[in-house]
């Protein structure tokens, strides 16, 4: 397991899809505006719910967040579109309802940047949220990412186009910050 702050970051296990597709699928609100996919009804137990465990790749890591202090599952957190040649990824994570506001967030994406630059050897993380989520953006840039634009209109949400922003990060970035430089 990787240690960052308050969390860890582990494999998913089977007890952990049940609840994370209970408490973060089933949150459409949530879910539309976590997610640039929309919203289908699939069952929990179903091979196509985001949450179920498949064979690993080289493109996507998946993990389930753990509050150390607890030990109970918080949530979910992934590096997505990894891209071995340009050595980029992006990085998701949605939080169990009850784990929201403990500030955990950042902590999750610290762990995802270790595990990306100092596991994977990977030279860029990027986030792509929509510009009200105050949660994603401040985590992001509290462990260093960067804005480096708005998508106008570029997300569907709720009936409605919503503004992107994207965010990166780079692994010498990430480094100087990590040694206090």
């Amino acid at each position: 397991m990787l240690h960052t702050g308050k969390v860890g970051l582990r494999a998913r296990d089977e007890a952990d899809v049940a609840v994370l597709h209970a408490e973060l699928y089933e949150d459409i609100a949530t879910y539309m505006i976590a997610d640039s996919r929309p919203w289908r009804p699939i069952p929990a137990g179903s091979s196509a719910s985001p949450y179920a465990i498949g064979e690993p790749g080289d493109d996507l890591a998946l993990f389930s967040v753990v509050e150390l202090v607890s030990g109970e599952l918080a949530g979910a957190a992934l590096l997505w579109a990894i891209d071995l040649h340009n050595r980029m990824a992006h990085l998701g994570l949605s939080l169990r309802p009850s784990f929201r506001g403990r500030g955990l967030g950042t902590d999750v994406v610290l762990a995802l940047c270790e595990y990306g630059f100092t596991v994977r050897g990977l030279h860029r993380l990027q986030v792509e949220t929509l510009a009200s989520n105050a949660a994603m953006i401040g985590g992001a840039s509290r462990a260093g990412f960067v804005h480096e634009g708005t998508l106008r209109g570029a997300g569907w949400v709720n009936g409605e186009f919503a503004d992107e922003v994207i965010l990166g990060l780079l692994a010498d970035d990430w480094a100087s910050r990590r040694d206090g430089a």
